[in-house]
């Protein structure tokens, strides 16, 4: 079973198609993959890689490091469950930038963060118009359905994994599906950990240098009307080496009014009583925050049931 991947630059030859065909093969089959050739310049993702790891043996492994001895989780005898063994902060870029607010990022790791921010919010959403066109939705369909009142909602969340003495009792990162849109990350080449449950099994999603791994959010599940599906993944820390993740979620806006695309409702075959709700971004998100561990069912159902309180679901 081989990991999807895509060569971006040969979208723009004569293997297009084919290289189409593989995009549209990993969103149905996989529900991620990784992308080389991308166009991101491979010495701003060095510097900022760089920048990431110098940050965090300065500025977080001594916190992680207490915490990890407050909780005891260095010791624990028996699998925790309600714990990740990560050491983490969010950037926030859209609407509205955070970044200056970081007062431990050095001036140049927030510039190298904000260029490459820039350019990855445009790979996701060429990545989207790549998308529309292996569904047959018209080109724009997916940001316009993404943009809410104030544009989607793009953030980062920078985590590093240190090493675990107990990684099969306690996670890196407990199983579980992303909320949004399309997520983009930038992960350690050396260092392996991030694996998916593809037919019941847990595949590696393989360290490669310079590559930047794509997976689908649940709002793409919903939008597709279950064409395409998120994925369960999950981080494994290891014993000996820190895993560094960059990963980008380009969501849509809060107020965006998330539902099946009207076209694919059309051609497809689905019953009716598959078909998925129609919902606000912001209520899924207040359903996700407490059931993120938990399988995304649930969630989709309760968004359809009339006597959950959610808040009020706008119509268009």
């Amino acid at each position: 079973m081989e990991f999807p991947l895509i060569n971006f630059e040969k979208l723009n030859g004569e293997e297009r198609k084919d290289t189409m065909d593989q995009i549209k093969d990993a969103c149905e089959n996989w529900g991620f993959f990784e992308l080389i050739n991308h166009g991101i310049p491979y010495d701003l993702m060095d510097t900022l890689e760089k920048l990431t790891k110098e940050h965090y043996r300065k500025c977080m492994e001594h916190r992680f490091k207490e915490l990890v001895a407050t909780k005891g989780l260095d010791a624990v005898q028996t699998e925790v469950k309600d714990m990740d063994w990560e050491s983490t902060y969010h950037v926030r870029h859209l609407p509205e930038s955070n970044i200056s607010e970081l007062l431990d990022l050095t001036h140049q790791h927030r510039e190298v963060m904000k260029e490459f921010a820039l350019k990855l919010e445009k790979l996701a959403e060429d990545l989207l118009d790549l998308l529309c066109e292996n569904l047959g939705l018209e080109k724009g369909y997916l940001k316009k359905a993404f943009y809410g009142s104030k544009g989607p909602t793009f953030g980062t969340k920078v985590a590093n994994y240190p090493p675990c003495p107990n990684p099969e009792l306690v996670k890196g990162l407990r199983a579980h599906t992303d909320a949004g849109g399309i997520i983009l990350l930038f992960q350690d080449d050396k260092v392996s950990g991030l694996q998916l449950l593809k037919d019941g099994q847990w595949i590696d999603v393989p360290p490669m240098r310079h590559s930047i791994v794509v997976n689908l959010g649940d709002q793409l599940e919903v939008i597709t009307n279950g064409k395409y599906k998120s994925v369960e993944h999950r981080v494994i820390a290891q014993t000996d080496r820190t895993r560094m993740s960059i990963a980008s979620f380009y969501n849509p806006g809060s107020d965006a009014v998330i539902y099946p695309a009207p076209p694919l409702l059309e051609r497809g075959t689905e019953e009716k009583n598959k078909v998925y709700p129609k919902f606000v971004f912001e209520d899924y998100m207040k359903i996700y925050a407490g059931l993120k561990f938990h399988a995304k069912e649930p969630r989709f159902e309760a968004l359809k049931a009339p006597d959950v309180n959610v808040g009020p679901i706008a119509t268009v």
